[in-house]
């Protein structure tokens, strides 16, 4: 849940929260020029969280986890013990 969270909900949020965090502590525009710009942001905004989206997924992806070669023994229970799971390497041919 909180990979969830923090791959999927936090970039495609944050940049809103920051520009209405942004809104309410700066107030309304001065003028109409930055009035009529201010229908604008939502459009960046939505690409900005797509872009962080995508590069929170890459990085996941990518910069996580390696491959190892070998054969995966799942977990067991010997002897009043669990042994955890892990990877045996395979024997040479």
């Amino acid at each position: 849940m909180v990979r969830v969270l923090l791959t999927i909900v936090v970039p495609l949020l944050l940049p809103s929260a920051l520009y209405l965090l942004w809104v309410t502590t700066l107030g309304a525009p001065r003028n109409r020029a930055a009035a009529g710009r201010r229908s604008l942001p939502w459009i960046w905004l939505a690409a900005t969280g797509a872009l962080l989206f995508v590069i929170v997924l890459l990085a996941v992806t990518v910069g996580f986890g390696t491959s190892q070669q070998g054969v995966y023994v799942a977990p067991r229970y010997v002897n009043g013990r669990i042994i955890p799971g892990h990877i045996e390497p395979r024997a040479p041919r």
